[in-house]
Formats: structure tokens, C-alpha cells, sequence
């Protein structure tokens, strides 16, 4: 029987939040878990730094203009490419969602799924808001049945107990699911609205953090001129010194957030082994993409291409079956993840699909730290000026291999070359150094083409002449 597949999707979580990956600030025993049970990519690159188009992305295994999936808060799914779960729907698996799918605009309304997303069960919370009328946000009206009323709670979210919070809710419904679905082939996707902003975790997760102590953003006071040279480039905060706007609580409590939903990764993890699972499920941990928070002077997201805003964490982990404790470098793309679900499944991939599939690494049968020269990473008007008047509709594109990372804001005549050998907290842009003209006119050639051959030319059209 194919193997069960317990795929758990964060919002706006970096690469670099887990303890067992190099980071001694944070604790995160049940991820720690994973990555000693599993693989861990440590290069691995989301296709749009926000939502809707990265999801749209690794949902379909394809580039979000191929999809056009490219607007965060467009009205509705293009239906361009199947989902991942519509095909491993089709296959005879059970697929269920808790949490976000945020394929298009949520914000006030119910999201429109698209017309097979492949869910049998389906629990939608957009996020911890408090914008949707009764009967139409499940976390809400759960809560209502509780005796708690979520708009008020949000007055001091900082008190809303662990066991009422959105991610606990997340982990709640797919407990249910997976006791439900035992003896079949089922996936379900987790996809919790933290460590989203506002940074508002529950008090007592808090208060593990010495705030002083924290580390603090990437920052040199030269990152305020450098943004102010992309003030024309959209973004949804404006950059300042980290002393401005609290950088080092913002850390804590984006860190708090992150160990509430290790808390819950464990409690699936005792789910699976309770019930017998866990030797037949294969467990995705991952992000849509990450979050500034404070490096460069930013916070949040938008158009820039920063590795703390476009590289994420991605563990997979199927004891028995993969390798175990293995750190990969390899360059990897969420593309990446919906062909290695399908291959996992036993179900050919649409040829028009982008992605590559991870499972020869996963199997030993490729070397663990090559997969891709480079990796793309795409900005399409997706803050919309249409709903928000202050911004202009970016168009940027990302190229990063193993050394440089080039960035083209189209329209602009400017960009970034960044060496990341020599400089990986991106502070030094060689964009116009004479030094380097070879450099970007060769990563310039290429990332044209990368983007030429990312046009879909339709599923009547597979074959490359």
C-alpha cells in the first residue's frame, strides 16, 4: 500500500528557525526529531516570498506564472494545473486539510476552492481573524462552541490559551483525521497560520525568551541606504533601524510561535505512533516562504529576495525507508515537492510539470547534495495596486546557484548581485562593480532563459523541439 502522507505547511517560517539546524535560540524538539529521523534540505527555495503564489507553486509543481497564480489575493484559481491532491485523489488516496489553502483572496470572504482540489475533508481557517461572518470560518465557529467569541480574544491574543489557538486547532482536526482514515492511504495537509504576523504568541511561550539575549536581525546601517534605493520596488513595510521597531521581541515572539507548533508536530508524531501510523507515513515539514524579520531593516514581506524571505525549512522523514539524520545542501525548489509525492504514490507526473522529483536522494540513489544548479524564484504584480493604491505592481525575478544570487527588478534599472561566499548576509551589492560585469551578464543569459523555458506551453504541447 502506498505510504500515508502527513504534509505540515507553516506560513512565513525561515530556514533557519530549528534548533538542530544550527539555530541555539530556539527550541524545537519534535522538528529536531524529524531532521534526525529524515532528511533535511537546508537549501531549499520557495517560488514566490509570499503566500498565494507559492502555494499556487508547489501545489501544482509548477512556476506561478505558468499557473497564473502570481497575485496574493486574486479572485479566484485559474484551474491552469491540477493539484497535487487532486491527482493523488484520483489514485485512490483520502486527502484532508486543516488550516489555510489560500489559492485566492480570503481576506473578508470565504476563499473559492478551485473545482477539484482533491479534499474529502476540509477544515478552513484562513488565519487568526475575525473577519468572516458565523458559519463561515471554522476555527471561529469552533471556538464559538467553546463559549469564546475569537474577535474578542484577539483584544489580548497574548492570553488566548495554547489549547484554543489556531495551531492547536490545525493539529486537532488532523488528529481526527488521521484515527479516522486508519487502514487506508490517506494525506493530509496541515497548514497553520503562524509564524504569520502579528507576532502574537501565547504569553507562557513568551516568556521562555530572555529578549535581550536574542540574537537580533542581520542589520548594518548601510541597509538604509540600500532599501532607499529600492523604494520604488514594493514591499509592505518600511525599512528602519532594528532599535525602531523592537527587532529583538519581534524575534522572540516570531520564535515563541514557532515552538507552539512544535509542540503540536509532536503531538501528530504521538497521533501516528498510537495509532500505528508512523511506520507508513511520511512526514513533510515546510514553509510557503519566509519572513525579513528585521534583516535589512525590513519586517514581513514583499519584493525582495533575501535567503531569510525565500529559503525555508523543508524535512522529510519516512524511517525505514529514507535515510536518517542526513543534512542535504543540495539546491532544491518547492517545485520539487508535488513530483516527489507523486512518484511516492506510484503516479506519473503530468509532463508539464516543473519540478523535479527529490526521491532519488530520498532513496540513496543520487548524491545527497546535488539536485539543481540553480534555483528561481518569481515577483508578478502580486501586491496588487489595484487594492492597494501605494503599491506599483513589481515585476522581479530571483536566479540563485550555489554561489551568486542575481535579482532583476524589471522595469527598474537596478538590481542585486550578491556573492554569497564572500558575503552571505547580503550586505555588499555588486550589482554595479566592474569587477563583476562577467559575473552578471552570464547570470543575467541565464535567468533569461530560465524564464523563457518556465512558459507553459500548454498540455497539448509537451514535446521541446
Amino acid at each position: 500500500m502506498p505510504p500515508n502522507i502527513l504534509w505540515i505547511c507553516t506560513d512565513q517560517q525561515r530556514f533557519d528557525t530549528i534548533g538542530a539546524l544550527n539555530n541555539p535560540h530556539v527550541h524545537t524538539p519534535n522538528i529536531d526529531r524529524l531532521v534526525r529521523e529524515g532528511v533535511a534540505f537546508t537549501h531549499a527555495f520557495c517560488q514566490a516570498p509570499i503566500c498565494t503564489p507559492s502555494r499556487a507553486s508547489f501545489l501544482t509543481g509548477m512556476y506561478p506564472s505558468s499557473v497564473h497564480g502570481c497575485t496574493n489575493g486574486n479572485d479566484y484559481w485559474d484551474e491552469a494545473a491540477p493539484l497535487v491532491t487532486k491527482l493523488l485523489k484520483d489514485a485512490g488516496y483520502t486527502c484532508g486539510l486543516s488550516g489555510k489553502l489560500h489559492l485566492a483572496g480570503a481576506q473578508g470572504r470565504v476563499e473559492p476552492r478551485p473545482q477539484d482540489d482533491g479534499y474529502s475533508t476540509f477544515h478552513w481557517s484562513h488565519g487568526v481573524h475575525d473577519a468572516w461572518p458565523p458559519g463561515d470560518h471554522e476555527y471561529a465557529d469552533w471556538l464559538r462552541d467553546q463559549g469564546y467569541i475569537l474577535g474578542e480574544m484577539l483584544k489580548a491574543p497574548e492570553n488566548i490559551p495554547p489549547e484554543l489557538h489556531q495551531t492547536t486547532w490545525c493539529t486537532d482536526r488532523a488528529i481526527d483525521f488521521i484515527d479516522a482514515n486508519q487502514g487506508k492511504s490517506w494525506l493530509m495537509s496541515v497548514n497553520t497560520f503562524d509564524p504569520h504576523p502579528p507576532f502574537d504568541p501565547p504569553q507562557p511561550y513568551l516568556d521562555r525568551f530572555d529578549i535581550d539575549a536574542m540574537p537580533g536581525p542581520l542589520f548594518r546601517s548601510s541597509d538604509l541606504d540600500a532599501q532607499a534605493r529600492l523604494a520604488g520596488i514594493d514591499f509592505q513595510n518600511k525599512p528602519r533601524k532594528p532599535e525602531d521597531f523592537n527587532a529583538k521581541w519581534i524575534q522572540a515572539a516570531y520564535y515563541a510561535m514557532i515552538e507552539l507548533i512544535d509542540d503540536n508536530v509532536g503531538r501528530m508524531l504521538d497521533a501516528l505512533e498510537r495509532t500505528g501510523q508512523r511506520e507508513n507515513t511520511v512526514i513533510i515539514f515546510m514553509s510557503d516562504h519566509g519572513e525579513t524579520l528585521g534583516d535589512h531593516g525590513l519586517v514581513a514581506k514583499g519584493c525582495r529576495f533575501y535567503e531569510g524571505l525565500v529559503r525555508v525549512p523543508l524535512i522529510i522523514s519516512w524511517p525505514g525507508h529514507f535515510p536518517q539524520g542526513l543534512v542535504s545542501d543540495a539546491l532544491v525548489e518547492l517545485t520539487d515537492v508535488a513530483p516527489t509525492l507523486l512518484e511516492l504514490a506510484g503516479v506519473d507526473a503530468p509532463e508539464r510539470m516543473q519540478g523535479r522529483s527529490l526521491l532519488p536522494i530520498l532513496t540513496e540513489a543520487a548524491p545527497p547534495h546535488a539536485h539543481r544548479d540553480f534555483v528561481r524564484s518569481e515577483y508578478y504584480r502580486t501586491l496588487n495596486p489595484i487594492a492597494q493604491a501605494h503599491f506599483e505592481g513589481s515585476y522581479a525575478t530571483m536566479l540563485r546557484d550555489r554561489r551568486y544570487k542575481l535579482v532583476v527588478y524589471h522595469g527598474h534599472d537596478i538590481g542585486e548581485l550578491f556573492d554569497l561566499e564572500n558575503d552571505p548576509g547580503e550586505f555588499t551589492n555588486l550589482w554595479d562593480d566592474p569587477d563583476y560585469v562577467t559575473v552578471k551578464l552570464k547570470l543575467m543569459k541565464q535567468s533569461f532563459d530560465a524564464t523563457a523555458f518556465a512558459l507553459d506551453i500548454g498540455p497539448e504541447q509537451t514535446t521541446r523541439y
